[in-house]
């Protein structure tokens, strides 16, 4: 196999150099040391690695003797971590991976050397090894010409790849949407020939794989791409059941709720949560349900609360935290309420608007509005209204407490907590300016004190 070469510039920070002071520390006692994988992909597209991985002849009981701060994480693959000032750096043995029997992990595996070791990784753009010591890339597998020409190419047969790790099917999407890259057609024949053995990988792994995919890059074309595939009906088939699902054209002229979903997902902002993200992917689900057809007209009827039925269903078949699924429930079950807001009671509308998820809710709505007919008027009045607004103007100092109506004569029970409802809705309001206002309104509405 022909080995090209290339040149990047390194950077210069910490992290970085302490990647480096490891490969010369291995090289200094005539080891083989290469930074290798993600890092050199990133270093050459000219973007800050998440972390650096070294790859070395060195056994794991050699790389630990050199270093002061080591874990093994996996010995039998030749995985040691080199821990430097608090940051981990993975320092794997080259090798030749033997049969995988389960879709995930090596049956056994042998030490070998980088041409071997190249030969076993997932994609081209991912089998670069960069010689810090010579300030050299090194590519046995034509990794440099696919970046530069923005190809994903699996590495050597691409359906035996597949066969070997099954989520190499979804990372191979997730790539293409990160990097805006191809899929090279042997690639993506394979991943679609191989895509229902994705249902062997684990929850937790395609939950993982799907969020990266739908957040890392550009949400609608992770859509399309999940789609094409196959993997949409497969994993989400709640989502791929909104194809066809026709919308009234006066209010939708862009066609069917599929297509709404995949526009409103393109105007997603860059840096979004996985929250924000999997609620627009969901928020129209329930529309497939609650479809009806009156008098010539397309109705949706109660197609945000079927949709955040869908939602927490999803979120629970994948396990999704507790706390991102509550905030997941919550946006799709309200994306209504900003298009409804001008209609709202004043204090309805503060109390939204000092909800800890509206922000969210003000993007999420935002982008439904763009991937449809462009309507802002509501989402802009209510931004308007929240940024004119204060936290006292939102949450007012109460006029009365619980305390106060004990004083007052009224025993405790359930109608303390509507009784001080009414109140802060006058306040909201602007209806209620004193405590003796809120008084008299608890009498007029639930009777004097002993009644």
């Amino acid at each position: 196999m022909s080995m090209n070469t290339g040149h990047l510039i390194f950077p210069q920070d910490p992290v970085a150099q302490h990647a480096v002071t490891i490969c010369a520390t291995l090289q200094a006692k005539g080891h083989r040391a290469l930074l290798a994988g993600g890092c050199v992909r990133d270093l050459m597209l000219g973007r800050t690695p998440a972390d650096y991985d070294i790859a070395t002849d060195a056994l794991p009981e050699e790389t630990m003797a050199l270093f002061p701060h080591t874990r093994p994480v996996g010995i039998k693959f030749g995985v040691v971590l080199v821990i430097v000032k608090g940051t981990p750096y993975e320092v794997a043995c080259f090798r030749k991976d033997g049969p995988y029997l389960d879709g995930r992990r090596p049956e056994t595996v042998s030490f070998s050397d980088e041409k071997e070791d190249a030969r076993r990784r997932d994609f081209t753009i991912n089998a670069l090894f960069y010689d810090p010591a010579r300030q050299t890339v090194l590519d046995y597998v034509n990794g440099i010409a696919d970046l530069h020409a923005g190809i994903l190419r699996a590495v050597g047969d691409p359906q035996k790849r597949f066969q070997e790790d099954r989520l190499r099917m979804l990372r191979a999407l997730r790539f293409s949407v990160r990097f805006s890259y191809a899929i090279e057609d042997r690639t993506w024949r394979a991943l679609c020939r191989e895509r229902e053995a994705i249902t062997q990988v684990s929850t937790e792994r395609i939950r993982d794989e799907l969020i990266r995919l739908l957040t890392e890059g550009k949400a609608d074309r992770a859509l399309q791409l999940l789609d094409e595939s196959g993997f949409l009906k497969i994993l989400l088939p709640e989502v791929a059941a909104m194809k066809g699902v026709e919308q009234p054209p006066e209010f939708h002229p862009e066609g069917d709720v599929f297509t709404h979903t995949r526009l409103a997902l393109a105007h997603l902002p860059a840096q979004r949560s996985e929250a924000l993200t999997l609620a627009l992917l969901l928020h129209d689900t329930g529309k497939v349900k609650t479809q009806r057809f009156d008098a010539g007209r397309i109705r949706f009827f109660g197609h945000d609360h079927e949709s955040s039925v869908i939602a927490r269903r999803i979120c629970e078949r994948f396990l999704i935290p507790v706390k991102t699924t509550e905030r997941i429930v919550w946006l799709v079950k309200q994306h209504m309420r900003i298009h409804r807001f001008q209609n709202m009671r004043l204090s309805k509308q503060k109390q939204l608007l000092r909800e800890p998820g509206f922000h969210e809710l003000l993007v999420l709505a935002r982008c439904d509005a763009l991937g449809s007919n462009g309507d802002m008027n509501a989402v802009d009045y209510a931004e308007k209204m929240r940024n004119a607004l204060g936290d006292e103007d939102l949450s007012p100092t109460p006029l009365l407490t619980g305390n106060d109506l004990i004083a007052l004569g009224y025993k405790p029970d359930r109608r303390f907590r509507r009784m001080l409802e009414a109140v802060e809705r006058g306040q909201l309001d602007g209806t209620l300016a004193d405590r003796a206002e809120a008084i008299a309104l608890v009498e007029r509405i639930f009777g004097p004190p002993g009644t």
